[in-house]
């Protein structure tokens, strides 16, 4: 098997692509209960802190339990039911037991999941560094996702990737480790000063804490070298995608959009092609 992965690329990327999919279907259980979870933690904590009765623990909630089921009907989701992919399409997106409309969005991530584990595994070919930017591609669409839907980036997911990068970095997996250190280091550091600088002049919020720590993890894996163009192309994302929103939703200017995912993209772009588009850029300007 391992010779088979090493000299056929197509066989790695095939597995992969249907890791991904497997993935992907857990990814749409962790962003639909680790704000839950989140969330029911920091209430305990805050009835601790005030003194005041604790809450009613109920049934266990986590990643394993209870199992997945409609969150129309609660229908308890048979296996047969839950096959990525193929099982939405089998029941032609629709609940087997109450027939409601399933979210789109579901396969969408599994799909979207796949698509990702497989373009690193065809840039990367089998070995150890498609096996780390897989994780951290898992990770980054999961925190865009959450980052979406609640405007939060979990510590609980961030630090760890964080960490693991600096980790892996110590063997120059993907860059040296004082590159690392500093990618980590800058990362934070100028997104936090744009933050107070922003409030200072405003008064107000420019973003949120999160978007500091996830552009330290993008540093700590890629290295300081990756920050610039990260922050380009998210700037340049989030500001397309304000500028769809507004016109969709014909929100005010004012009202808060997620940078996370921007963020995300940009910096797993740079992570595996920066050199090839700051060489094509320096080119065509006529730099080389």
């Amino acid at each position: 098997m391992i010779l088979l992965l090493t000299e056929q690329s197509w066989f790695f990327v095939a597995m992969a692509l249907v890791l991904g999919l497997i993935v992907g279907s857990f990814l749409n259980v962790l962003v639909w209960r680790l704000p839950k979870m989140l969330e029911r933690e920091w209430r305990a904590q805050a009835h601790e802190i005030l003194g005041l009765p604790a809450a009613s623990a109920g049934p266990a909630y986590n990643l394993m339990r209870p199992n997945s089921c409609c969150t129309r009907c609660e229908q308890p989701i048979r296996p047969w039911e839950n096959i990525p992919l193929l099982s939405y399409l089998l029941l032609r997106g629709r609940c087997a037991h109450c027939r409601e409309p399933i979210s789109l969005r579901y396969p969408l991530t599994e799909l979207t999941c796949a698509l990702i584990s497989a373009t690193v595994a065809w840039h990367f070919g089998f070995g150890w560094q498609a096996g780390a930017v897989l994780l951290l591609s898992w990770g980054l669409l999961g925190l865009s996702l959450i980052d979406l839907d609640h405007q939060l980036l979990p510590d609980a997911l961030v630090l760890p990737l964080l960490w693991l990068g600096l980790i892996l970095n110590s063997a120059d997996l993907l860059a040296t480790l004082p590159d690392a250190l500093w990618g980590a280091v800058i990362g934070y550091m100028s997104l936090w000063s744009v933050f107070w600088l922003f409030k200072l002049v405003t008064g107000k919020d420019g973003m949120g804490h999160g978007d500091f720590k996830l552009l330290a993890l993008l540093g700590a894996w890629g290295g300081w070298q990756i920050l610039p163009m990260t922050l380009l192309m998210a700037s340049l994302l989030g500001l397309i995608a304000g500028l769809i929103l507004l016109r969709l939703r014909k929100a005010p200017v004012s009202a808060p959009m997620p940078f996370g995912p921007c963020l995300a993209i940009a910096g797993w772009i740079a992570l595996l092609w920066g050199g090839q588009i700051t060489d094509f850029y320096l080119q065509s300007v006529g730099f080389r």
